[in-house]
This record gives C-alpha cells, sequence and structure tokens, in this order.
C-alpha cells in the first residue's frame, strides 16, 4: 500500500456494505456491474497483497466465459479509469496496479472503510470513555449494510466478511461498556435489547443488557433477562449460561458492591471488564473476558447455524429451495468443514431430534398445513343419518362448550359480540377461507357493536381484532375504509365519554388501552395509502403502549408502525429494528403470532439489506413457530422467499427459478390474501427477465393487477410500441408507499431511460436515493429487480 502517499487525493472504497467507491467530494463513482465491484472486492479482502490473474478468474467465474483473462483485463481497466479519472494515457496506474503475475491494490489505509473501522477500533480502547463512545460511534457509522454485501457469501469474502461482522458486534457491546462508565446505563440498556435480540447466542450481549438495566435501578428486569437467557440456551441449545451469566445473576441478588450501580465505574478500554469481580479478576473459565467466554456461540450467531445452505466443497450454495431432482439437500446444510454438526444443535439428550428444523423441512410441513386447511379431514366412520363423532379431544371440547354457551348466554347479550371477535381474530390467522369470512364478520361485528350505542364495547370490539400483518396492500380496500371510519367515531365517543366521566382527572387506563387499539387500528387499515392520519395514529398508539406497559399492546401498536414505515424509500433499517423488538418483545411473554410476525418483518428487511444469512435465520425461526402454533399463511411467504434465495445468487437457470416461483404462487390460490396474490406471480417472473435480460415474453392479456402502470411501458416497449410506452410512462403516477415502491419505482426508472425521458429519471433518482445500499424489491422477501445502485447508475448516465 505504499505506492500512495498518505498526503495524495484518493477515491474512498467502501465494503461495509454494498462494494463501492467515492471521489474526493463524497460523490459516488459508478463501477460499472457487479464483476468490476467483485474484482475491487477481491483485491480490498488480498489488503495490497498481489492475487494472481488464475486466481481472479477461479473467483470470478463459476462457469468462465471463452477468453476469462481477456474479460478480467476489461473490468480492471474499467475500474482504472473510475478510480483515477484524470490519470494521462499510457500512465502507470498507481491504486490498481500489476505486479508480477496478477493485480494488488495500493491505497492507504483510511480509504478502505473495512480497514479505517479497525483502526478505529483499536485506537478507541486507549482513549477516556466521552473520547471512546465518540470514535465507536463513528466507527459503527460507516457501516451502510452486511460487509461485502452482495459477495458476503463467496468463499473468497466470506471469512473477511464474518470476522467484520464478528468486530461490529463486538464494537456495540464495547461502546455500551464505555456509556456505563460515563454513568450512561439507561442509553446502554436501549441499544443492547435490540443487539440481544438481533444475536441471541451472544451471552455478553444478556450479561451487559442485565448490567445496564440493574444500574439504572431496574433490578427485576436485570434479573428477568438473565433468565431469559438461561431459558432461551436451555430450550434451544440444551446448553446451561457461562459462568459470566451466572456470577452477574448471583451477583445481582446479593447487590454485590462491584457492580457499581448508579455510579459511574471505571472505564477498562476492553470488552467484558463491566461488572466484574474485584475479588478474584476473573471467573472460573473466563479466561480473558466475557467477550470470549460469551461467544461461544459465535459460530451460531455469525451464521454456521442459518439456512444458507452451502455449495459443496467451498460452502456457497445458498438456503433457496432445492433444485429440481436434488431433494436430498436441505436448505439449512452445514459449513464444509463442520462435520456433522447440524444447523441446529440438538438439545443434550435428545438424541436425534434437532432444536431447529431445516427451512426445507418447515416449508413441507407448513404447506401441508396449508393444505389439510383447505381440505379438513372427514369421518368415515360415522353412520349414514347421524351427526359426525368429533374427530379429537379438542373437536368433542369444543362442541360442548359450544353447546353450553348457546344454551346460558342469552341470544342478544353484548357479551357474544366480544366472544364473536375473539374467534374471528383465531380465524383469520387459519388462512383461505378463514381469513376471507374473518374479514367479512368482522365488519358486521363492528356494525351491530355501533347500533347498540356503546362506544366501550365498540372500541373492544375494534380493538380485539389484533391480527398480525406482514403486506402492505390491502386485501379488501372497501371493508377497510369502513373500518377505519368506524375507529374514528368510536375514538371520538370515547374521548367524549371520557371527559364527561372523569373531568380533568387521568383518564382510566382501560380507556386509554382501549384508544390505543383504535389508533393501531387505523394506522394497520390506512396502509399503502399517502395519509397523514396513518403515521400519526402509528406513533400516538406506540406512545401509549409504552406509558402502559402493555406487552400485547405494544406489538400490536408496532405491527402498525411497520405498516406505517414506508414514507420514503430506503427504510428497511427502521424496519428491522421494529422486527427485533417485536420478536424480543413477544418472545419474552409468549405473544406466538407477533413473534412470527417480527421474524418476517426481519427477513423482509435483511433481503433488503442483502443480509440473506440473517434472513434465512428469520425464515426458518418463522416456520417453526407457524409449526407449533397451526400458522400455514407463514408458509406461503416462506416459500416465496426459498424462491427468491434461489433467484438471488444468479447461479440456477431461469426456468429453474421461474418454476420455484410459480410453485410458490400455488399457494396464493386459496390462501384468501388477493393484495398480495393479485399480479404478484407475472411481476416477480417480469424481476427476473429483466435482471437477466432476457426476452419478457409476455403476452397482451397478462393480469398485473395493482402493478400494471409501472409494467406497461416496458411491456410496450418490449412490443416495440415506442410512442405508446412514452405516453404510458408520462401517466405513471407514484408508486404506493409499501414494500414494493422500490422496485415500482426502478420499473420506472429502466423505462425513462430506455426513452431518454430525462425529468422522469430525474424523478425516479430522487426517489430511490435514500435506498441506495438496498436490493429494490427484496424488502418483500418475495423478489428483487437487484441493487437500487444500479438504476442510480442508469439515471445519473
Amino acid at each position: 500500500m505504499a505506492d500512495v502517499s498518505p498526503g495524495d487525493v484518493h477515491p474512498g472504497l467502501g465494503v461495509l456494505g454494498p462494494v463501492t467507491a467515492w471521489d474526493a467530494d463524497g460523490n459516488t463513482i459508478a463501477l460499472k456491474g457487479p464483476r468490476h465491484r467483485s474484482v475491487l472486492a477481491r483485491l480490498i479482502v488480498a489488503r495490497g497483497r498481489v492475487v494472481p490473474v488464475a486466481h481472479l478468474v477461479d473467483d470470478l467465474w463459476d462457469d468462465p466465459p471463452a477468453d476469462p483473462v481477456g474479460a478480467l483485463r476489461t473490468f480492471v481497466a474499467a475500474l482504472r479509469r473510475a478510480l483515477e479519472p484524470d490519470r494521462s494515457p499510457r500512465t502507470p496506474a498507481r491504486l490498481l496496479v500489476t505486479e508480477g503475475p496478477g493485480y494488488a491494490l495500493r491505497v492507504p489505509t483510511d480509504a478502505v472503510d473495512a480497514w479505517w473501522f479497525e483502526r478505529a477500533v483499536a485506537d478507541a480502547a486507549k482513549l477516556p470513555p466521552e473520547e471512546a463512545t465518540v470514535r465507536l460511534d463513528e466507527a459503527l457509522g460507516r457501516w451502510r449494510g452486511p460487509a461485502y454485501a452482495e459477495f458476503a457469501e463467496q468463499p473468497w469474502a466470506r471469512g473477511d466478511s464474518r470476522r467484520l461482522t464478528e468486530l461490529r458486534l463486538h464494537v456495540v457491546e464495547l461502546r455500551a461498556e464505555a456509556l456505563m462508565s460515563l454513568g450512561e446505563a439507561d442509553r446502554a440498556a436501549a441499544d443492547l435489547r435490540a443487539h440481544g435480540a438481533e444475536h441471541p447466542w451472544r451471552e455478553n450481549a444478556w450479561r451487559l443488557l442485565a448490567l445496564a438495566l440493574y444500574r439504572t435501578g431496574r433490578q427485576a428486569d436485570a434479573l428477568e433477562v438473565l433468565r431469559g437467557a438461561r431459558t432461551l440456551l436451555a430450550d434451544q441449545l440444551g446448553i446451561d449460561p457461562g459462568p459470566g451469566l451466572r456470577a452477574l445473576e448471583e451477583d445481582i441478588l446479593q447487590q454485590a458492591e462491584h457492580l457499581g450501580r448508579g455510579d459511574r465505574p471505571a472505564w477498562a478500554g476492553r470488552p467484558g471488564q463491566a461488572g466484574r469481580r474485584v475479588r478474584g479478576e476473573h471467573l472460573a473459565g473466563d479466561g480473558g473476558g466475557a467477550a470470549r467466554q460469551g461467544n461461544r456461540l459465535a459460530r451460531a450467531d455469525d451464521g454456521a447455524r442459518t439456512a444458507a445452505s452451502t455449495r459443496a466443497g467451498d460452502g456457497a450454495r445458498t438456503a433457496a429451495s432445492t433444485r429440481a431432482g436434488d431433494g436430498a439437500r436441505t436448505a439449512a446444510s452445514t459449513r464444509a468443514g463442520d462435520g456433522a454438526r447440524t444447523a441446529a444443535s440438538t438439545r443434550a439428550g435428545d438424541g436425534a431430534r434437532t432444536a431447529a428444523p431445516t427451512q426445507a423441512d418447515h416449508s413441507a410441513r407448513t404447506a401441508d398445513l396449508a393444505q389439510s386447511d383447505r381440505h379438513p379431514p372427514t369421518d368415515r366412520t360415522a353412520r349414514p343419518g347421524a351427526a359426525p363423532a368429533p374427530a379429537s379431544p379438542a373437536g368433542r371440547v369444543w362442541e360442548q362448550v359450544a353447546a353450553a354457551y348457546d344454551r346460558t348466554v342469552a341470544p342478544d347479550a353484548r357479551a357474544r359480540l366480544e366472544s364473536t371477535t375473539g374467534l374471528l381474530r383465531n380465524l383469520a390467522v387459519t388462512g383461505g377461507s378463514g381469513l376471507l369470512a374473518a374479514r367479512e364478520h368482522r365488519v358486521a361485528a363492528v356494525a351491530a357493536a355501533e347500533e347498540l350505542g356503546d362506544p366501550e364495547l365498540t372500541a373492544r370490539v375494534i380493538g380485539a381484532y389484533d391480527v398480525p400483518a406482514i403486506w402492505t396492500r390491502l386485501d379488501d380496500p372497501e371493508q377497510a375504509a369502513q373500518v377505519v371510519a368506524a375507529a374514528e367515531r368510536t375514538l371520538t365517543a370515547l374521548t367524549a365519554l371520557s371527559s364527561t366521566a372523569h373531568g380533568h382527572a387521568a383518564i382510566p387506563a382501560a380507556h386509554e388501552a382501549d384508544r390505543a387499539r383504535l389508533l393501531a387500528t387505523i394506522a394497520l387499515e390506512s396502509r399503502g395509502t399517502r395519509l397523514a392520519r396513518g403515521p400519526q395514529a402509528a406513533r400516538r398508539a406506540e406512545e401509549i403502549a409504552r406509558r402502559l406497559d402493555d406487552p400485547a399492546l405494544l406489538a400490536f401498536a408496532l405491527n402498525a408502525g411497520f405498516m406505517q414505515a414506508f414514507d420514503r424509500t430506503g427504510l428497511a433499517p427502521r424496519r428491522d429494528g421494529i422486527g427485533a423488538e417485536l420478536v424480543a418483545l413477544s418472545a419474552r411473554h409468549g405473544l406466538s403470532t407477533f413473534e412470527t410476525l417480527g421474524h418476517l418483518v426481519r427477513l423482509q428487511a435483511r433481503s433488503a439489506l442483502g443480509d440473506f444469512t440473517t434472513a434465512d435465520h428469520h425464515a426458518v425461526a418463522a416456520d417453526d413457530l407457524a409449526v407449533r402454533h397451526e400458522r400455514p399463511l407463514v408458509g406461503v411467504f416462506t416459500r416465496w422467499y426459498a424462491a427468491l434465495r434461489l433467484d438471488i445468487t444468479g447461479r440456477a437457470p431461469a426456468t429453474e427459478v421461474e418454476a420455484a416461483y410459480r410453485d410458490a404462487a400455488a399457494l396464493l390460490g386459496g390462501a384468501g390474501m388477493p393484495g398480495l396474490a393479485h399480479g404478484l406471480l407475472p411481476l416477480a417472473l417480469l424481476c427476473l427477465r429483466l435482471r437477466r435480460t432476457l426476452p419478457l415474453d409476455f403476452d397482451d392479456h397478462t393480469d398485473w393487477g395493482p402493478y400494471a402502470p409501472w409494467v406497461r411501458p416496458l411491456h410496450l416497449l418490449d412490443r416495440g410500441r415506442r410512442s405508446e410506452a412514452a405516453d404510458a410512462l408520462h401517466a405513471t403516477p407514484e408508486p404506493p408507499r409499501d414494500l414494493l415502491q422500490e422496485a415500482l419505482w426502478c420499473l420506472t426508472a429502466q423505462a425513462a431511460v430506455a426513452l431518454g425521458d430525462r425529468r422522469t429519471m430525474a424523478r425516479a433518482h430522487a426517489a430511490l436515493a435514500p435506498a441506495a445500499n438496498e436490493l429494490a424489491g427484496a424488502g418483500s422477501g418475495l423478489l428483487t429487480l437487484g441493487p437500487v445502485a444500479g438504476y442510480l447508475e442508469l439515471c445519473s448516465g
């Protein structure tokens, strides 16, 4: 790296997220296609060492072209022009140099964000806590997504990607210790809760969270965290907590003085030191701090136990659906070198029963559940003309309770309305005709409650339907509008009732909870619109839920907040945070449906950010919960995700990927989700063909559903009808604020570039700029058009 002196002007290079480059003014440098970025990333991994041409060819292609060396030289020449635009012709390159048998990158340490990050972390450990916190914040701020993003699972990048990821997790914990040393344990606790939920196998994260809570005077919460971690480790892995967690629990129970409750303990500048015993210094078996003992399960945390399958021999095969005829490969294969260890360690004494079935197993089981939901078994032993006997103990109990209810509860009793709402909520999550029936009868139940003129009852009937929602397009906008109108009327009536009954006194918690549920309902049923009321209602519902400290209410409000987290593109990180809180909150309080929702939210968000290793983990977790709690609709989303996963690798033939999408679409037929199903399959196939520059090959009768306005210009261009395409493009509206808005903007951008419509190109560029580090459409967990950065480059040309 000595060929460029520190004083020289040089470009910045980034791998803490999608691979990119910036000029001296911070503007993004166009690096052309993925091969160019992969060459640059491969040379960054080498850290200034020469990479022979033969190695680069092997790393770039599974199936090399006719002249791979010539193609490689073309990529290198283009990179040199991009990185050194002012270099005179025939002047030797200074940054990407030819040396011996290959190429090397000669840039200073601060030119590459990952190298700067490593040095910043090392420097922070030597600084006082005030300065260390600033330095660590700056270091964490350099991350734009998963390290090496689209190349993270390539064999040549995997080691460096995982090392950097592990270092980032270490920095989050180191920063928390610095904050605690400054007496800011409350800030540390807020960050650590999401960190622990995202990386549940890091014992040091739980230890620090418990310590931070203890130092804020929340001893009971601290013990709950430690006991929750103990349960998680025992249930999922069949192991006991390490000595750090065990010792901290004992110290909290004894209120040990060295824990520094309420004071500012000394900053050690090293991980794992906060809250350590003064006597004996190191705990038995610690061997140098909780960073090591707390990360005994780092392999599990960094992706070894996720659903990402690995290609035999080099570990690059993904967790997508297995190819046709390759049924023996599961979606949770172990990494090469892991031997017989499975993707989910078996619990002690459980024998061959694994703690987390593979995604492929779950998909099959949830598909079976979906089929059984649509075709319930019949009693073949019943006598002709006789009522069929209940097929199970649950069926017998149901009949007995239903009969008792009918005998004892008057037909016009208001209790029937509230009982009905509870049934509708459970009916909705069964999918199929159950979901359709639940929506229809819900509107009738609300209307019946309003007829009785009791706003408190109406509020309970509306708010009790807290069915988790993951898709941002409404299934029945007319029904949703009726529910929103009823909720607004009831909210007004409830507010008036509270004012009359209580005057200036505090509003009862029950009324506050009812108001929060009404607000959350308004936000959920307003999703995908541009109305200001939706986000406002979501924020207010969350504020009330947090103040009341009601976990189920907060989960409902977070769902509403998720549905309103689309006011612009590029908000996957915000939604990921919502998903992380949902998972942690719901797991802690036994809210299985919202825990499943949280995993699906994170699956979507991590897909948008190109972090498919983490997304795989959440797909498996969601499927596992779906099987245990009989939630067949979950399998619809994870089956689509498996098709996306197969698509994103780029290795499977297009015909195989299309078959996977068609298989996933088949599950939508009876799922009762028209807002999801209508037009989705042709849109997914269009995205696949556009990314792979294949003929579009759609006829004029293709039903594009709600996506037609954004597809039509490209379809007309494909048919050679350029004038009509230009007219269609001018008529294209802004995409709705939902999970596919980045994809629809990219379709608009591609049509505008093809037509030379610079005004529309500028609009698309402005709309997509916040999502520069995301994969267009992948935030849906269903399909993708590839990196948004590529469309930004097209629009800038």
